[in-house]
């Protein structure tokens, strides 16, 4: 395809973009960066570019190794509020940029740190990091319209010990604002407030579906078991042929309880609609090479059926 058609291409999506739609009755408000300027970038996947990258809202810098975190917990912690885990499904963690390296930068924008209670609570240079006093970080996502964002993050961005929102805005704050191409200047000057907010969640949600954690596993006859313990290398084996890169397990317990995994990735393109390329994992995995690895059922009263006919997002 040439330039010029992909910048008819480009010209047409953005136009559309920029229209109100209709979703359940209610206005919604579309949440896009303005990416014509990106068709005549360089089509380079991050971390593999050797010129100068110009165009920082093209392609992530220098957090060019983009990671798609997962959670398996067994419990919230806040069941009775009705905050519970999906079955069949392993949690959202997060979209995260990390340099090439391997390093990474965090609270990269206090204008936009709406994270109630930051963590690390100071940067490495002793900065402290202001805690949000403001409204959530979901108020946000609503005043977009957004109740289907909403529901599936509630059902799938799940926390911990804190309210999924708090959770949320973690993870914006702490990560998205390092992500150049979710910088304000990115969206233009028709930007709407939080826009680059809603435009995150949405990018974290389908770079999350890219990953079916649960599914490959059980493919390769690996479920939650409270009985039997499974073979570091057979849970990585799994995971690695479905994606074509080893990607980062963390175990808690000494290495031997599974709790979570990271899918490292290169991007041609933005996070937010680009092609993610997986490579392996720059970190460790902290998950014992000899000893069982307990991949534990949850507590039934810690979980709900969210699958339907229906699809939440």
């Amino acid at each position: 395809m040439s330039k010029n058609s992909l910048a008819s291409l480009l010209l047409v999506f953005s136009t559309s973009c920029a229209a109100t739609s209709i979703h359940d009755g209610s206005a919604v408000i579309q949440s896009d960066p303005a990416l014509l300027s990106c068709a005549s970038a360089p089509l380079t996947y991050s971390c593999e570019n050797t010129g100068l990258i110009t165009n920082t809202c093209c392609t992530s810098t220098p957090g060019g190794l983009v990671l798609q975190t997962q959670f398996w917990d067994t419990y919230t912690g806040l069941e009775k509020k009705g905050q519970l885990l999906p079955k069949g499904s392993w949690t959202l963690h997060g979209l995260w940029p990390d340099n090439c390296d391997g390093s990474f930068e965090q609270y990269c924008d206090f204008s936009r740190q709406f994270d109630p209670d930051p963590s690390p609570a100071a940067l490495p240079n002793g900065t402290v990091i202001p805690p949000w006093k403001g409204p959530s970080i979901s108020t946000f996502i609503a005043e977009f319209g957004r109740t289907d964002l909403l529901n599936f993050m509630n059902a799938y961005w799940v926390s911990q010990g804190s309210p999924n929102a708090d959770f949320w805005a973690h993870e914006f704050a702490k990560h998205a604002t390092c992500l150049s191409t979710f910088d304000i200047a990115c969206y233009g000057r028709s930007y709407k407030k939080h826009e680059d907010v809603v435009n995150f969640f949405d990018a974290a949600i389908r770079a999350f579906h890219r990953y079916p954690t649960f599914d490959m596993l059980a493919a390769f006859g690996i479920i939650p078991s409270n009985k039997t313990g499974y073979d570091l290398t057979d849970i990585e084996t799994a995971l690695t042929s479905q994606t074509g890169a080893k990607p980062f397990l963390g175990c808690s317990k000494n290495g031997t309880v599974l709790a979570e995994v990271w899918y490292f990735n290169h991007v041609l393109g933005t996070p937010q609609y680009g092609n993610f390329k997986p490579v392996n994992s720059t970190t460790t995995t902290s998950c014992s090479s000899t000893s069982k690895i307990w991949y534990y059922e949850r507590t039934k009263t810690s979980e709900q059926e969210v699958r339907s006919g229906k699809s939440l997002l």
